[in-house]
Parts: C-alpha cells; structure tokens; sequence
C-alpha cells in the first residue's frame, strides 16, 4: 500500500488553522453576513491608484512577478530613509513570518511570546518543531520586559512582540520598546510585528536604525493600505538576516499585479490620510456604541476597537455567537482574561448601524 510518510513532527501537529475564515462561517450558517468587521480588514479599501495600477498590471498576469521586487524594495527604501538592502517583500507578514521561523528555528529551539498573542507566529513555530515560552499580558499591554526576562531564562532565539498588539489594540511608545531592549539577550532577536503602526500615534514606531542586528520589523499593505486579499508584507532588518531570506523564500511568490498595487499605495499619501481619518471615526463609533450598551471600549491605536463584555470567557463567546447568528461577523482574544472581550474591526457606517442594531439583542440573549 502506497501512503504518505509524514515527518514525525507532521504526524504529531494538530490539523488546525489559526482562524476560521468569514467565508468558511458563512457556509456553515447558510447566509452572508450584514457586516464583515472581523479580520481586521480596511473596509475603506485600497487606494485608486492602486486599483488602477493592478487593472494595468492585469494584461501582464501571464508572467511572474519581479523575484527580486526591486521596483517596491526602492520605492519603500526611499519612504522609510533606508536602504533597499534592509527590505525583504513578502507574501503578508505571515507569509514572511513563516520565512523567519524557517531561518532560525529547529525542533526544541526557544522562542517567547505573549500568552494570546498574534496564533499565526505560534503556528510557524509549532510547524518547525520549536517550544514556545509564554508571558501573560499586563493590564491588556504587551510585557516587553517580561518577554526579554523569559527569553533570558530559555535561551530564546526568538522573542515575538506586536505595537500596536492585536487581539487588544494596545500599543508602547517606540522609545519603551528601545528602553526594554536594553534586557534583550545575546542571541535572541525580536520579531517587532508593527502591522498596525500607521494607524497609532505618532512616536509609536520603533526609533532605532534599520541597521540594529537585534530587531527585524515587519509591516504590511494589508490594514490602513486595505490591501489585505493582495498579500503584501515586508520585513526591516540589518542586510545579512535580510540577505538570508533568499536562502529560504518563494522567489516568485509575489504576484505582479500586487506588486503594482502596492508599488502605487504607497506613492498616494492624500489616500492614506483619508483612510486615517475614516478609521478614527470608525474607533468613535464603535466606542460610543459600546458605552452605549453598557460596554467598556479599550484604547486603541489600531483598525479595530476591543470591547470589555464586563463577564468571563464563556460570556463574551456568547456574545460573539450571538452576533455572528444577526449576520455580524466579528472574533475575540483566544486567552484568559484577554478573551473576557470581543474585537470589532473599523467599518463603514452602514456596517456599524448594523453592529448598534444587533447588539443589544446579543447582548440579552446572552444574559437569558
């Protein structure tokens, strides 16, 4: 009998995935939902320009995109005052982040993160066979100096931290983060994911030359870019551990269209600050809806708002399910406490009138 001979490590993974798409729920509930403001999308879509570069680009679909993405790696060089050396493109930040753990991390290798932190690092690192070490959060903050004492403590190769954090939309000034590093150990780099970053206030990125050997930033087009479906992430480190990249990436994993795209968005900044703006009246909104319901909204320096249910785990889940079930799709923290919230990302104004209708009803059934 012919059969597939999995590593050990394959055959001992769990067959799961770190979200359940919105697609795969609307299947199984046999309805589209009102209001897609789970995923953390940028319902505000990307740029026209961008659109339109991806509808040229389109006529030229039948060839590979740019293995090198010189075009991007220069245009975003140029944007950040670094060298294209110091940028790697890749597919999202998960795409990139499964590059970095393929790079760094062997069966039994250390590497901390937040207990309920961003699940698609945890995935890479069980998948190439690492021991993830958690801390727990802080009143809803990230602990940066907890993360560097853990990593201290195992050895660590690899320390995760998100600013802004998503599930919680917390966030440190990047002059904190510099602070804490100071207790980074020898050895050990941090994967400072700042998806986020272009939606927090100012003085919120990292301060520290893209030359910095103990930190690789990674940043997408997904959120305030709305470029989430294109796939387009990119990480900024010292030249050799960008370098190292090649060894290990899909060459042609970017696709050419969204190559253009990107290349686009990020030249039209009077559409980044409308998009801004959008989302902070999106955060008001959700925020006083929230209050509205008895609710407490957490600060947030991100495209979505975090909402204190005011119960325990088992409470805030009903209230997710209770609002998936009125077509409201929206997703919570995994962990304790953290998951005692629900997480509702930014949306249009139709999206949250039907959030405001739907939520007091989940919130009874619930209660009942």
């Amino acid at each position: 009998m012919t059969y597939p001979r999995y590593t050990p490590l394959a055959q001992s993974l769990p067959s799961t995935v770190p979200f359940v798409g919105p697609e795969t729920q609307e299947r199984q509930r046999g309805a589209p939902f009102r209001a897609r403001l789970g995923a953390n999308e940028n319902v505000f879509g990307p740029s026209p320009r961008a659109v339109a570069a991806m509808q040229a680009a389109a006529q030229d679909i039948w060839m590979y995109g740019d293995a090198e993405n010189h075009d991007l790696r220069h245009a975003l060089a140029d944007h950040h005052g670094i060298r294209p050396d110091n940028i790697m493109v890749g597919e999202g930040i998960d795409g990139l982040l499964g590059y970095l753990v393929r790079l760094m991390v062997g069966p039994g290798d250390a590497v901390v993160t937040s207990e309920g932190a961003y699940p698609t690092f945890n995935y890479h690192v069980a998948g190439f066979g690492g021991t993830l070490h958690k801390v727990p959060y802080e009143g809803d903050h990230e602990n940066p100096a907890a993360l560097f004492a853990k990593a201290a403590e195992v050895d660590a190769k690899l320390a995760y931290l998100a600013n802004p954090d998503n599930p919680m939309g917390s966030w440190h000034s990047g002059a904190e983060i510099t602070a804490a590093m100071d207790a980074l150990p020898e050895g050990c780099l941090l994967v400072l994911d700042e998806a986020y970053v272009e939606c927090a206030p100012e003085g919120t990125a990292l301060p520290l030359p893209a030359d910095d050997p103990r930190v690789i930033r990674m940043r997408t087009f997904s959120k305030v870019y709305g470029m989430a479906g294109a796939r387009v992430g990119y990480a900024i480190g010292a030249p050799d551990l960008i370098a190292a990249f090649n060894k290990v990436r899909n060459h042609f994993g970017m696709n050419r269209a969204a190559q253009a795209g990107a290349l686009a968005a990020l030249a039209d900044t009077d559409w980044l600050t409308h998009v801004t703006a959008e989302i902070s009246t999106a955060r008001d909104r959700i925020t006083a809806i929230a209050r509205d319901n008895g609710l407490t909204p957490l600060p947030s320096a991100t495209n979505f708002v975090t909402i204190d249910c005011g119960g325990d785990g088992d409470f805030a889940r009903a209230v997710l399910s209770a609002l998936i079930e009125r077509g409201i799709f929206v997703r919570m923290p995994f962990a304790a406490p953290q998951d005692r919230c629900i997480r509702l990302s930014c949306g249009t104004a139709d999206d949250l009138d039907a959030f405001a209708l739907a939520l007091p009803d989940a919130l009874k059934a619930s209660r009942g």
